[in-house]
């Protein structure tokens, strides 16, 4: 019956947080805003509120380690999603032909993971109120950071968006009311997927750490991948790259967003520092993306891009390591 029930509302959640990623799309179009930026914060920000969601869910329900399982899980899944869709899409050159600027993003990324790596280790107890400092640098990182991306492409604009492509999409009022009620769709959903999640935890021995980083975070993560199979599919290479680049920095958003709801003191020192080495898999991943985006290295092995063969390889030897260390346990 548990099994049950969370692949119902992983099916409920996926299919909703499609749907909100669509009409975020749509809003973006309708409102003109730049490519990368609509990949990077917005269409970024649409698949990583099921994450979110996740994670208050998850401190609501007792289950901090879940919480850190599912964010660090998910920028490792995005960084294989970017792997595969390298070896999938080989005749595209996908890393090779997206602007450097999301060197940008990633570089964000690679600092928030860190950072959320640093604090995971160093266990700093400076609190204001109940919340952390670490969560606060966090979150202030995260704005800073979402600043300089703006800067950075507000002469860009979307590709390939004519009056026709226009013509297609829902229009604005449409997209938010859509947008608002897979909004709230994921709000009522979310728990059962925690509740569930935890079950299996407790009947596999798995540990609710373990299950939030395979298959809490494959779940999460299943609109990101839509959303940037889609972009790929209509020739938006900008868009699908940016939008795992901008997940990643999101979800360490995210990160230092739970210390805000976690009222039991400091949220990050509540997480085991055993994720360290999860964050660590997060960050090399990440950064493995980001030296692909800059290298442009145009060498393959038969029809097989290194830098994507690297991200699979990397990611299925990390969980590999991340099951025999026990890490979630």
């Amino acid at each position: 019956m548990v099994w049950l029930q969370f692949v119902l509302s992983a099916a409920v959640i996926a299919a909703a947080a499609i749907k909100l990623a669509e009409y975020g799309d749509a809003i973006a179009y309708r409102t003109r805003l730049g490519g990368m930026f609509v990949g990077t914060l917005l269409v970024a920000g649409a698949t990583s509120l099921p994450e979110l969601l996740t994670v208050i869910n998850a401190i609501q329900q007792g289950h901090a380690n879940l919480t850190a399982g599912d964010l660090f899980g998910s920028g490792m899944f995005n960084m294989l999603l970017l792997g595969l869709l390298g070896l999938v899409f080989f005749r595209k050159r996908l890393l090779r032909r997206v602007a450097t600027r999301h060197a940008l993003a990633a570089s964000l990324a690679v600092l928030l993971t860190g950072m959320a790596v640093f604090f995971l280790i160093a266990d700093i107890d400076l609190r204001i109120g109940w919340v952390g400092v670490d969560s606060l640098l966090l979150i202030a990182t995260y704005v800073g950071g979402v600043g300089l991306i703006r800067g950075n492409t507000s002469g860009t604009q979307i590709e390939e968006t004519t009056e026709e492509d226009l013509s297609t999409l829902p229009s604005l009022r449409r997209a938010a009311i859509g947008f608002a009620i897979a909004a709230l769709v994921l709000v009522l959903t979310t728990p059962w997927l925690v509740r569930s999640a935890s079950q299996i935890a407790e009947i596999t021995g798995l540990g609710t750490g373990f299950v939030g980083l395979l298959l809490v975070a494959t779940v999460t993560s299943l609109p990101e991948l839509v959303a940037t199979l889609t972009a790929v599919r209509v020739g938006a290479y900008d868009m699908a790259v940016g939008n795992l680049f901008g997940s990643n920095v999101f979800n360490m958003f995210a990160l230092g967003i739970a210390d805000l709801v976690y009222t039991q003191g400091r949220f990050l020192g509540a997480i085991s520092p055993v994720f360290a080495l999860a964050g660590m898999l997060a960050v090399l991943l990440t950064t493995l993306g980001l030296v692909g985006n800059l290298a442009r290295l145009q060498r393959r092995i038969w029809i097989v891009e290194i830098d994507a063969l690297l991200l699979v390889l990397v990611y299925l030897g990390g969980m590999r390591l991340l099951y025999q260390r026990g890490v979630g346990g």
